[in-house]
């Protein structure tokens, strides 16, 4: 296990909550807390983190603690400022600078996708490899690249935005609305819960959620079945460029769609047509940390250097 001489603080801000975690020296959680996050309100999420921060300290009996912040968007190398946050309220804002104001203390911001790399890289499902990929199969699809124990945010500050990208070898079958970013065919249309519910409906005609979907695949349905098959074909692809591109050494999967079991049998199956190489050595695992493992990697960011 890590040690370090103190704690970190991590805040994960999403769309519909804020949690903040304390890690002990040890790594393990000695706080956790969360509220719903403010909707299209800038400066009530500002005053939900400030006072998370400020009472967790107080709870903690410390004070000024290094703290991470994992968000829905990324940072603009250009301006420092928000964007491509699916949280509109965030675009545009300094939110960085406006949290060091708040807090009076460094604050360091990545994707909420970053965190989940840099959590199962740091003492999760990527521990001890060099180069980890982990991708958000949720809501929405993102992903993020932590190398060496670190991450890896790119020259743009988009390394890891695998989901608007395209399906990778669609058929004329395989068509998706357009994404909410303005593109066609983006792999969030097919790979979040949303996309796999959204294609179970168009072959079956109905469907409640993605959960009972992966469910009926599990007790063995036929068309529930299909549309999981169809699903995890879909990932493999779109996960093979991953591999000709980065060569991860693992890629762990986040996300709601993490749960199906059955797609750490069918996916490495699937990818290997589509990866350039006689061998395919990369492994794909779930994230050790579950749902927790966002506000642990945004702890850990806390602790990295400036």
């Amino acid at each position: 296990m890590l040690e370090r001489d103190d704690w970190l603080l991590g805040v994960d801000l999403g769309g519909t909550k804020i949690e903040i975690a304390a890690l002990d020296g040890q790594g393990q959680f000695a706080l956790r807390r969360r509220v719903a996050t403010p909707q299209g309100d800038y400066a009530g999420t500002l005053a939900a983190i400030h006072s998370l921060v400020l009472s967790a300290e107080a709870e903690l009996g410390r004070a000024g603690l290094p703290l991470g912040v994992g968000i829905p968007g990324s940072l603009s190398p250009l301006t420092g400022r928000v964007r491509n946050a699916n949280s509109t309220v965030l675009n545009g804002q300094a939110l960085g600078d406006d949290l060091q104001a708040l807090l009076g203390r460094p604050v360091r911001l990545t994707n909420d996708a970053n965190c989940l790399a840099l959590s199962e890289a740091t003492d999760g499902a990527g521990a001890g490899a060099d180069v980890v990929f982990a991708a958000i199969l949720g809501t929405g699809v993102g992903a993020g690249l932590a190398v060496h124990g670190r991450v890896l945010a790119g020259r743009n500050g988009v390394a890891g935005e695998w989901g608007h990208n395209p399906l990778p070898h669609a058929d004329a079958q395989e068509l998706a609305p357009r994404c909410w970013c303005g593109r066609d065919g983006c792999l969030e249309q097919f790979l979040s819960g949303p996309g796999l519910l959204a294609d179970h409906r168009r072959h079956a005609g109905q469907g409640a959620d993605a959960g009972a979907i992966v469910a009926a695949a599990e007790a063995e349905e036929p068309v529930a079945r299909a549309s999981l098959a169809r699903y995890a074909d879909r990932l493999a692809r779109a996960l093979a460029q991953i591999i000709n591109v980065l060569d991860p050494d693992v890629i762990v999967l986040g996300g709601g769609m993490s749960n199906a079991r059955a797609l750490y049998t069918l996916v490495p199956e699937l990818w290997r047509p589509h990866v350039f190489s006689d061998i395919v050595r990369t492994e794909l695992r779930p994230a050790r940390h579950g749902d927790s493992s966002g506000v642990r990697g945004a702890a850990w960011l806390g602790a990295g250097p400036a």
